[in-house]
C-alpha cells in the first residue's frame, strides 16, 4: 500500500465484509485502521456483512462449523432480512469515524490516482 501511494495511486482498505461477533471488536477495528494508517493508507472504510439468500446458503453452514455460539445471535440479527440493523450500521460507522481522526486518515478514495489523473481546471469540460 505504501509503495502504491509512493507511486501516485490512491491505495487504502475497503473492510467488508465486517462479521458481527467475529470481526467487528473496538480493539480489532482499531488495530486495523492503525496498521492502516501506518502503511500510509489514504483510506479505510467498512461495510457490515449482508446475508442474501445466496451467500447465506453457503455462510451459516461454515458459521455454524466454526462459530457455533454465534448461530442463535445470527439468526436473531438477520432474521428474514439480509442487512443488519441501522444500530448496528451506525456503531460500525462510529467506530471507524472515531478511529480515522484518531489516525489520520480518510473514509473515501479518489477516483482516479494523482500521477495518471492530474487534475486541473483546464482539463474540466463545460457539458453545454
Amino acid at each position: 500500500m505504501r509503495k502504491l501511494n509512493e507511486a501516485g495511486v490512491a491505495a487504502g482498505v475497503i473492510c467488508a465484509p465486517v462479521l458481527p461477533g467475529i470481526t467487528d471488536s473496538p480493539r480489532d477495528l482499531e488495530n486495523l485502521v492503525r496498521a492502516v494508517a501506518h502503511a500510509g493508507g489514504k483510506y479505510i472504510y467498512a461495510n457490515p456483512l449482508f446475508l442474501k439468500p445466496c451467500s447465506a446458503a453457503i455462510f451459516l453452514p461454515f458459521l455454524e462449523k466454526e462459530f457455533p455460539q454465534l448461530v442463535e445471535s445470527y439468526r436473531q440479527r438477520y432474521g428474514e432480512r439480509a442487512f443488519v440493523s441501522s444500530s448496528y450500521r451506525k456503531r460500525i460507522s462510529h467506530l471507524f469515524a472515531k478511529f480515522r481522526v484518531k489516525y489520520s486518515i480518510r473514509s473515501e478514495y479518489g477516483r482516479h490516482s494523482s500521477r495518471t489523473h492530474p487534475v486541473s481546471q483546464a482539463d474540466q469540460l463545460s457539458l453545454f
